[in-house]
């Protein structure tokens, strides 16, 4: 228990540091259609998380819902005196918890334990390609920063500082759904690229087909890929990657109930040799992931 602010540590020492605390909202914005960003006081995980990781929110004194909902690290930010001292999360408004999270004013506390799971590793390649559908985009603004080399995170150095492209490739059903605070990512030198299931903004289609331009048009040969978003997307990129060669990693959204691999509901299926389809096993998403290698994941529909 860290007794000056009220945070206890949740693991054993010499272990991955997971923290549980009551974070009050400091902001709580809305950002796009049912989009929000949200901005909550938890310094002890804003000093340790990663890319990649997430955490879990929990409304507080009350039962409905009973269980928390899992949030992908959207970015750190920082207290008057330059700390890490706040973890930002990016969210879609569509079911009975997070619309009620959505109504939320700032001076109100939540209860978040975190940092969980293992994040992205940070990129080899001299140039990295983010693939994200809907609110998928959602931990890209971390991993983008990190891999520019304008942005540290965590405890120990991983590698930043690297000079790289990095470039999004961002699908939406429409223009409406389009996160105001895009420019977050244009802003910290990303290139953003945009497409729409209608047409209304940006190329009129998926944001596999960009992924597939792209990988079409140039040298592969130092280029990492990097998806989240629905599985449909994730698993149509896995597929171009393998069959141009490129190496993926992608970010699944498996439900979850506790976080910490104690209810294993949250199993998906991974091969244990990427060159096996038949040879699998059942692992947590939110200890062994929610990053994997793209050719270890069981897609259902493939």
């Amino acid at each position: 228990m860290d007794e000056t602010s009220g945070w206890r540590l949740l693991t054993e020492p010499g272990h991955t540091e997971i923290w549980f605390g009551s974070g009050e909202i400091i902001s709580n914005q809305q950002v796009g259609r049912d989009t929000f960003c949200l901005r909550v006081l938890s310094p002890r995980i804003a000093e340790v998380i990663t890319p990649g990781q997430f955490v879990m929110v929990r409304l507080p004194h009350t039962t409905d819902p009973l269980l928390g909902r899992l949030f992908a690290l959207y970015d750190v930010t920082p207290d008057e005196n330059g700390q890490r001292a706040c973890v930002e999360i990016a969210y879609a408004a569509i079911g009975r918890m997070t619309r009620r999270l959505a109504v939320l004013p700032a001076g109100e506390k939540l209860e978040v334990w975190g940092p969980l799971g293992n994040g992205f590793p940070v990129p080899n390649g001299e140039e990295l390609i983010l693939v994200a559908g809907g609110i998928g985009y959602t931990p890209f603004l971390a991993v983008a920063k990190e891999a520019l080399g304008v942005a540290r995170y965590g405890k120990v150095n991983r590698g930043e500082g690297r000079r790289r492209l990095v470039k999004l490739l961002f699908g939406v059903r429409n223009r409406e759904y389009v996160p105001s605070d895009i420019n977050r990512f244009s802003d910290s030198g990303v290139q953003v690229v945009l497409s729409s299931d209608d047409g209304s903004i940006g190329y009129h289609g998926f944001a596999s087909d960009l992924l597939e331009q792209e990988l079409d048009s140039n040298d592969n040969s130092n280029r990492v890929v990097y998806c989240c978003g629905p599985e449909p997307l994730m698993a149509k990129v896995a597929e171009i990657c393998r069959e141009k060669n490129v190496e993926c990693f992608v970010s699944l959204e498996t439900p979850m109930a506790c976080g910490l691999g104690f209810c294993y509901s949250c199993a998906a299926k991974i091969r244990s040799n990427s060159s096996d389809a038949d040879q699998w096993d059942y692992r947590r998403v939110c200890v062994e992931g929610p990053v994997f290698d793209a050719r270890t994941v069981v897609f259902e529909d493939r």
